[in-house]
């Protein structure tokens, strides 16, 4: 069983009771980790706000660093995929990760780091609102469910977060590039799962709410 309790119970700075311009202001000069020295942007994120449906993902890459947007790379045509599969489109969701920056050689980002960029994370998801975070890959799972467990044993299933939020971890796009095969069982094949499950989630909570 994932032990949920909160991060940062008392943070020092409460980014959360900034308006949503001056969040993005405030991320955008940052200087709180290393990822300062090698960046050329800050990702912040995008997508409407509030937002139903929120996906965190790892680190920005190469690509999403150029161009200050995230999932615009190999990986992000791979999530836009997965997204029109079940007719969500992307312009409906917001999209972001564990970490503004890009760590240096696309390197997966270190916990130090993490936990520089939370509060920014944590203010996203408090304006956010939204009814399901589908977290991709290990990093971002593990951040908000505070569990060691990798992804494979977590994936598909949701877990219970802060506010009625519920956390859905599915694999990132990445490994699914890494692993081509459509063969059932595979990380392909169970990822079709996946967002049908989210979709029928999404509805659902949706229904509930009208």
């Amino acid at each position: 069983m994932v032990e949920m309790r909160s991060l940062f119970e008392e943070p020092k700075d409460d980014l959360r009771k900034l308006p949503w311009e001056e969040l993005v202001a405030r991320a955008q000069g940052c200087t709180l980790c290393r990822l300062k020295e090698s960046r050329t942007s800050v990702v912040f994120g995008e997508g409407p706000v509030p937002c139903d449906l929120m996906f965190i993902g790892e680190a920005p890459g190469e690509v999403e660093d150029q161009m200050a947007r995230p999932f615009v790379g190999p990986a992000g045509k791979k999530l836009d995929e997965i997204l029109a599969s079940v007719g969500i489109p992307r312009e409906e969701v917001y999209i972001t990760n564990t970490v503004k920056c890009r760590p240096p050689n696309n390197r997966l980002p270190q916990k130090d780091e993490m936990e520089a960029c939370w509060p920014y994370l944590e203010a996203q998801i408090h304006r956010l609102k939204p009814k399901i975070i589908v977290t991709l890959g290990n990093a971002p799972t593990q951040l908000l469910l505070k569990t060691q467990e990798g992804i494979t044993k977590l994936r598909g299933q949701f877990f219970p977060w802060r506010n009625g939020i519920e956390v859905f971890p599915m694999f990132h796009p990445s490994y699914l590039l890494r692993n081509p095969s459509k063969a059932k069982g595979s990380p392909k094949y169970l990822t079709w799962l996946d967002i049908q499950t989210v979709k029928a989630r999404l509805d659902e909570l949706r229904g509930r709410a009208q």
